[in-house]
């Protein structure tokens, strides 16, 4: 009952932040009620929901997958495609971005359902290799620009011409954090309905042992297909969700780069614990954001060469504390505070009563 209580807990302060003007220097640019620092927010949240779909695909089956941040790229770019296409209908704005809505989310489930397909002949490695090979197909696709409509090397920007007012513009960042809010608490439920769900147990058996499952009589083919489409249709709610909060995409999100940074955040948040992608998720959005501010201040630039040039690079101390986690803290940030909560626990129970031999002997 407290896990729930927390949760729910967490969820309110989540949705109430906004409305409180709570200050971290050095970590958030500016107090949770301005635009800066809700964007900010946002984007951690929806980087902490993707890798929570990455988590369920390789913490739970198992599955190493290097192209997961292509289905990422397609909610993102379809729903940003279909807007451009649409922008000339002259039909109710509402409706117009409903439909484009759906229309990206079925094109993005039928893209996973195929890939899932082809990918899942193979495992392990060959798995890996397999969606690297699709992820790095949908990058240079993305990038060659084919009929002008995805910006090449530039980008896509979003044509707000059917998107609702409420969702376009500075002002409405709060409403913005909002949706990001609500994509992270939709793509927990759905995570945590599927992982207690019988496939959800039978993905777990296929990581633990896929040949003891075969002798059961289980198809694993079936049920990781099933995983498979269902971790990369949330990515692409999730990317729907990063192009509106962006105004607009770039071709570093549908890279191998991207899957795997996403490898990297969960395994700092703990593969073994579902809210440690999404601790592992905001503290890597927060530190990324921090720590190139930091690479560009004074202070940096008045150090010695020797430690000025490593220090000016954030992609070098993101890798630095990955290395340091892997090494001191191989359970990720989860994985360490549940031994920590553990052994405190273990402190506080009475120790047992001691027999004193002597006296009985006596």
């Amino acid at each position: 009952m407290a896990p729930v209580l927390a949760a729910v807990g967490l969820v309110v302060l989540a949705a109430v932040l906004p409305l409180l003007a709570i200050d971290v220097p050095g970590v958030l640019p500016g107090p949770t009620y301005t635009a800066g620092t809700l964007q900010l927010l946002a984007y951690a949240m929806l980087i902490a929901a993707l890798a929570l779909t990455y988590r369920m695909m390789f913490g739970l089956a198992g599955m190493l997958s290097f192209g997961h941040a292509l289905f990422f790229a397609a909610g993102a770019y379809g729903l940003g495609v279909l807007l451009d296409l649409l922008a000339p209908v002259e039909w109710p704005a509402g409706l117009v971005f409903v439909i484009a809505i759906a229309a990206a989310l079925a094109l993005g489930m039928l893209l996973a359902f195929t890939l899932g397909a082809l990918a899942l002949r193979v495992t392990g490695i060959s798995f890996a290799m397999v969606t690297l090979a699709f992820a790095q197909a949908a990058s240079v696709l993305i990038r060659r620009n084919p009929g002008r409509v995805t910006g090449g090397d530039e980008g896509m920007s979003l044509d707000i011409t059917h998107v609702p007012a409420a969702l376009v513009g500075v002002l409405n960042t709060r409403n913005l954090y909002w949706l990001a809010v609500a994509v992270l608490l939709g793509v927990y439920l759905v995570v945590v309905w599927v992982e207690r769900s019988q496939a959800g147990h039978v993905a777990e058996a296929i990581r633990e042992n896929e040949m003891r499952v075969r002798v059961l009589g289980i198809r694993p083919a079936r049920v990781k297909l099933l995983i498979f489409v269902v971790a990369s249709t949330l990515a692409v709610v999730v990317g729907m969700a990063y192009l509106l909060l962006q105004s607009g995409a770039s071709p570093r999100i549908a890279s191998a780069d991207y899957t795997l940074t996403l490898l990297v955040i969960v395994v700092l948040g703990g593969v073994g614990y579902r809210w440690g992608a999404i601790v592992g998720g905001i503290v890597y959005a927060l530190l990324d954001q921090r720590l190139t501010a930091l690479a560009g201040s004074d202070f940096i630039s008045g150090l010695p060469a020797v430690l000025r040039v490593p220090l000016s690079e954030p992609l070098f101390l993101l890798g630095t504390l990955f290395v340091l986690v892997v090494l001191f803290l191989p359970g990720g940030i989860a994985g360490t505070t549940h031994r920590l909560a553990a052994a405190a626990q273990e402190r506080r129970r009475p120790a047992a009563p001691q027999i004193d031999h002597e006296r009985n002997l006596g």
